[in-house]
């Protein structure tokens, strides 16, 4: 018995609409998004991938598609939207200072969110602030915003990671500062 596989390859086409005021450049690997005073870059290796913008439109095409350049032709789809929304609106990211007996000092210097006296250390933690983000105290809330969903989502992750414990119960020890809100999600 002689058993045949054939792959299933197949031609597919995503569709991405351009709102009025908004401009999708495409050069090479590169793709640029300029809107509201805003612009945005973006990377990508297509492989097989064809790209072209017409009647208002980015259409990502590959003829004979494997499953690879489908996830791909995805991931395409999803950034360039998340960067046609962003020139739009910000993107949101709310956080929490909670401490449980030590209070934490922290506030914005330069390009870095400052944390003292965590857990009653001396040392100072700090956290890197990306381009383009705006980061707002307010009491136990901070606010990060900003156009770029990637540079929000990290400088976010920044400040939860400067507060990160390890080698202690998280039981007992609570105290840190927490992503509560997402863009398009509670936490």
């Amino acid at each position: 018995m002689l058993l045949i596989f054939i792959r299933m390859n197949k031609d597919l086409e995503r569709v991405i609409e351009i709102p009025e005021g908004v401009e999708v450049v495409v050069s090479g690997k590169e793709f640029i998004v300029k809107g509201n005073g805003k612009e945005l870059k973006k990377s990508f290796d297509l492989g097989k991938i064809g790209v072209e913008i017409k009647d208002g439109k980015v259409v990502l095409n590959a003829k004979g598609a494997t499953k690879r350049e489908a996830k791909m032709m995805g991931t395409v789809e999803a950034h360039l939207k998340n960067m046609i929304k962003g020139l739009g609106e910000d993107f949101v990211y709310e956080l929490e200072i909670c401490n449980v007996h030590f209070p934490m000092n922290v506030k914005i210097e330069g390009g870095d969110v400052v944390v003292k006296s965590f857990l009653g250390e001396t040392t100072v933690r700090k956290a890197k602030i990306l381009e383009n983000v705006k980061v707002d105290i307010a009491g136990i809330k901070i606010s990060v915003s900003s156009h770029d969903i990637e540079a929000a989502g990290q400088t976010a992750a920044n400040l939860e990671k400067a507060t990160r414990l390890t080698g202690r119960d998280r039981r007992i020890f609570q105290d840190g500062i927490f992503i509560t809100a997402k863009p398009g999600r509670v936490i």
